[in-house]
């Protein structure tokens, strides 16, 4: 094989594998505020999650129960206009205790994720 036809093949290989990588993304939880497992002194107004992925505001949840599995959040769960990675829901005034936050999103790739946290308002 040449020279140019050995380049070729390898960065066509290295394009083909760039693009398997990125088809196979899923929307994965990246970070979140109140932080996943954290006790936090002041209840908060909001959560934001930050996914891996762009998501697709359509198809893309969150909601806060506290410990008795009552919902707690505004219905108002939003993908960020300015940053396509960002889910946020306001809150009711939270009493100290527990809340699971759960989540599910559709990413712009079409793939669907959910899972869900906790964090603890202290007393």
């Amino acid at each position: 094989m040449t020279t140019p036809r050995l380049l070729f093949a390898l960065l066509a290989f290295a394009w083909a594998a760039g693009f398997a990588a990125h088809a196979d993304a899923h929307a994965l939880l990246d970070r979140a505020v109140p932080a996943v497992g954290s006790t936090v002194r002041t209840p908060p107004t909001q959560v934001k999650v930050w996914f891996t992925e762009r998501l697709e505001p359509a198809f893309s949840s969150v909601q806060v129960f506290d410990a008795n599995g009552k919902r707690v959040d505004n219905a108002d769960a939003h993908v960020d206009p300015s940053d396509a990675t960002l889910l946020i829901v306001t809150l009711s005034r939270l009493a100290p205790g527990t809340y699971r936050v759960r989540w599910r999103v559709l990413s712009i790739d079409s793939h669907v994720t959910k899972g869900d946290f906790s964090f603890d308002v202290a007393p």
